[in-house]
């Protein structure tokens, strides 16, 4: 086995000391008055209703103007996309096409001090603003706004091998026709890109130049997912904005010291884990603890957005659940490859191939086990996620619990191969280079 450098097992400490501090504290700065966030840490995380509570509140149509279903629709779409744009995942929205009310249930922000429902519903209320821009960046030249559109629907045409194709139908008036005949004539085989104030919801080729204000938007659409794009472009058209009717606050159903129960809890579940893997596995069972550190602190750093340009996502107790389960699996990861080792070791080989030999014995292991998870997470996103990508197979879903289970579980799962089989591994094989950590009794072995 070819020996890692002695300095690396320092080199890959010192980073995940550095990662689990700044996951869990942050890094913050000042100036003047003003906090200035350079890293975010654990008290960034936008919590889920069931652990902070949140707002209800119910929206109806401005200036009194009688809303139909269609447009109805359009306002949930547009409602769900801004939420969804804040990595904001357990909500509710209930749209009530008798009365035009809507009814939307969200988390408070990360930073809520004052848990003002009225200012924290402002944002979402605002009117829309939809753009058709030139290129796929925000910056790129805006060709038509959302007053320009007449309508869009969802449609779909029979292909030659009898299979539907779905598609959306856009249909200008006077004035957008002229502004996008002259846009698809720029753009011509390019990109002209949609978007719904800052977030791009679609980026189709121009494939012919368009004069007669009748677009069709086609891909690898189902019914779905072309219905949806149809409601959130009519959104941007709509001719009237949201009136707050009402609202009020939802309280926690944890109660409010959950969160620092789980805290200590977490603190004395890692306790004795630390404790069982040293007595149990001794060498190999202190660097697998240090590489659980960095498991634990890239799953959270998922969770945080970390950097201020990503948004939180919102954690709920299921995926609380999603972090422990996939902490168990690294746990378990470590502890096959370290069962591995030790039985390698009472063969009387030498402490270089028993290292190689059990590493690669149980590699397979764990590979099959992480994988299946990581596929029944990726599952779990794909149907109760907010895209509702395989919508068509199952059924609409809705976000939020399962969601927020999946996506966790997710990125702990790849977090525990970095950390769990990567990470660990290197550390290993760089302290077996030291003399006086070569004896076999410090690997679970007999004594050299």
């Amino acid at each position: 086995m070819k020996r890692i450098g002695k300095p690396v097992f320092f080199i890959v400490f010192i980073l995940i000391l550095g990662l689990a501090y700044t996951s869990i504290f942050g890094v913050y700065g000042e100036n003047g008055d003003f906090k200035i966030t350079y890293i975010k840490g654990i008290n960034d995380i936008r919590w889920g209703i069931d652990i902070n509570g949140g707002v209800e509140a119910v929206f109806k149509p401005a200036d009194g103007v009688d809303a139909n279903d269609e447009q109805m629709e359009s306002v949930k779409s547009i409602l769900d996309l801004r939420l969804v744009s804040q990595n904001v995942t357990d909500y509710e929205i209930y749209p009530d096409y008798t009365n035009d009310r809507i009814t939307v249930r969200f988390p408070w922000k990360s930073d809520e001090k004052d848990y003002n429902p009225d200012e924290a519903i402002s944002e979402l209320s605002a009117t829309a603003a939809l753009t058709f821009r030139g290129g796929s960046d925000a910056s790129g030249e805006v060709i038509i706004t959302g007053s320009d559109v007449k309508r869009a629907y969802a449609t779909y045409q029979q292909s030659s091998s009898g299979v539907r194709e779905h598609m959306v139908v856009l249909e200008l008036n006077d004035e957008g026709k002229t502004k996008f005949a002259q846009g698809t004539q720029t753009y011509l085989k390019q990109t002209i890109s949609i978007w719904m104030d800052n977030e791009c919801i679609s980026a189709p080729t121009v494939h012919d130049v368009i004069t007669d204000g009748t677009a069709t938007i086609s891909g690898s659409f189902d019914a779905a997912s072309a219905s949806k794009l149809a409601s959130t472009i009519n959104a941007g058209a709509l001719p009237f904005g949201l009136e707050i009717e009402s609202y009020s606050t939802i309280s926690p159903t944890l109660g409010n010291y959950a969160l620092q129960a789980m805290g200590i809890a977490a603190l004395v579940a890692l306790a004795f884990i630390f404790l069982f893997m040293l007595i149990m596995y001794r060498l190999p069972g202190f660097v697998a603890f240090i590489a659980l550190l960095g498991q634990m602190a890239i799953a959270i750093i998922a969770v945080s957005g970390y950097f201020p340009v990503f948004p939180s996502f919102t954690m709920t107790i299921p995926g609380i659940a999603g972090l422990i389960l996939s902490i168990g699996m690294g746990v378990d990861a470590n502890i096959i490859t370290a069962e591995r080792i030790k039985d390698e070791l009472w063969t009387g080989k030498t402490l270089d191939g028993c290292i190689r030999n059990g590493t690669k014995g149980s590699f397979s292991a764990i590979f099959d086990g992480n994988v299946t998870v990581i596929i029944v997470a990726v599952i779990l996103i794909l149907v109760f996620g907010p895209a509702n990508i395989l919508s068509a197979i199952f059924g609409v879903s809705t976000t939020g619990l399962i969601y927020a289970f999946g996506y966790t579980l997710l990125m702990g799962v790849i977090a525990n191969f970095i950390m769990g089989v990567g990470a660990s591994r290197l550390m290993l094989r760089s302290v077996s280079g030291f003399k006086f950590l070569r004896n076999k009794r410090l690997y679970g072995g007999k004594k050299s």
